[in-house]
């Protein structure tokens, strides 16, 4: 029942219910961790042969020719070219693969633009009124690169099909001071939603004011459906804005860092001819290549894009269970009351949820001080800060089974002894 259909005394009489079972998981001395979105041992245990994929009697020269072990190869070999292609949706001649962290790459392109500018315009540096648009909530690192190069961040709501693009438009087309967006167009950190095939039209058609204006297109989850025979293809950004005669307006990003191993992957990113050029101009100068031996190893594992849809089958074996536990769970102790929402996505790594307004970082503070840790209110939002103060974003893949049932049970009490509290004093201020 909804908990505003219920009087005072039973809401009272259900606080001290709920204040009892907390007590009971202070007791048991909880240690655990839902804050990151990080594969299990068990998902990185399934990628364990990719050491066997190179040894001291094997061929280290690329399909080019290559010498792997040797300096060169500032983009790439050929066939880490054609691999990530796969993942993206593009053409291989689109693409630089570099080392494990697409992070990384993305922290690389913004700060070349912010030091040299991008394909000869100024340097971001130049316009003090720098601005970079967030759709919220969103992915927290995304944020902080721009929060540290001195960007004004504009949050962007998100729709059930993506980023509002109107706003999105409006704000493009108008304010030569907007120089980009950050997206996760598949499976987005952390609500789940995939893009619509309109809303990745109007990014290919946008018109912006800026000519140095770049979509950062974070492609993290690319291959990574929780439901692998009922997966959501999206439409490559880069082959659309291609065909609209946009073709300078996006960087794609992507890598096997949740495939294989994050520590060890490789990443990629793909761009037109144009934005090609001008990004190895400054990769000449930061490196003098990428480790290709792990690119190698990585493609002779790995094989094609195939073999990356028959692997991460056996790693959606492991996570969908835990994301059924969650989703159990928040219905099971939530469905009905009207004091929460959530996703329930399709893939990716990642669970929103939505407290009433001025309750998220309680309910985080709570579920720490009986030893679960969640990832920091408000950390979805542009510097941390949520001004409704209601979401949470959830992270089930690294817990045990076991240790999801303990750690959403507790979060479930946790969010009714909050919200209980803020709507008895919402009724006692009036």
């Amino acid at each position: 029942m909804s908990y505003d259909r219920l009087s005072n005394e039973e809401l009272n009489n259900l606080l001290e219910s709920l204040e009892k079972h907390m007590s009971a998981f202070y007791q048991d001395k909880l240690n655990l961790d839902l804050s990151r979105g990080k594969p299990s041992r068990e998902q990185l245990d399934l990628s364990n042969d990719i050491f066997n994929a190179l040894t001291s009697r094997s061929s280290a020269d690329s399909e080019a020719g290559i010498d792997c072990r040797n300096y060169g190869g500032l983009d790439g070999i050929p066939e880490a070219k054609q691999l990530m292609a796969g993942i993206l949706g593009c053409h291989a001649a689109d693409v630089i693969v570099g080392g494990n962290s697409s992070l990384n790459m993305m922290y690389e392109v913004m700060t070349h633009a912010m030091l040299d500018g991008v394909c000869g315009s100024k340097p971001w540096f130049t316009d003090s009124e720098r601005k970079f648009l967030c759709p919220v909530p969103g992915y927290d690192r995304h944020f902080a690169i721009t929060e540290h190069l001195g960007f004004e961040l504009v949050p962007i709501p998100m729709n059930a099909d993506g980023p509002d693009m109107d706003l999105v438009e409006k704000l493009v087309s108008e304010d030569e001071s907007v120089k980009g967006i950050w997206c996760v167009p598949k499976y987005q950190n952390p609500t789940g939603i995939v893009f619509s095939d309109d809303v990745i039209k109007r990014f290919a058609n946008l018109r912006p004011k800026a000519a140095d204006f770049r979509i950062f297109w974070d492609n993290a989850y690319a291959v990574h459906g929780l439901y692998p025979d009922d997966d959501a293809p999206i439409p490559d950004l880069l082959t659309l804005a291609t065909e609209a005669g946009n073709p300078d307006i996006v960087y794609e990003f992507c890598s096997t860092s949740k495939i294989t191993f994050p520590g060890a992957g490789i990443a990629a990113l793909a761009a037109s001819p144009a934005n090609l050029i001008d990004l190895k101009s400054f990769l000449k100068i930061a490196t003098i290549g990428p480790d290709k031996l792990n690119q190698l190893r990585t493609v002779r594992y790995l094989r094609s894009e195939a073999g990356i849809r028959e692997h991460m089958k056996k790693q959606a074996a492991f996570i969908r269970p835990k994301f059924e536990k969650v989703q159990q769970i928040l219905e099971r102790d939530l469905g009905g009351t009207g004091i929460a929402k959530w996703t329930n996505p399709r893939g990716g790594y990642f669970v929103s949820f939505d407290t009433m307004p001025g309750c998220a970082a309680e309910v985080v503070a709570l579920c720490g001080r009986a030893g679960v840790k969640f990832t920091p209110a408000g950390s979805t939002w542009p510097h941390g800060f949520d001004p409704e103060d209601k979401n949470i974003r959830l992270a089930p893949t690294y817990a045990a089974a076991d240790e999801i049932e303990e750690a959403m049970s507790l979060f479930t009490v946790a969010v009714r002894i909050v919200s209980i509290y803020r709507i008895l004093a919402q009724r006692n201020s009036q």
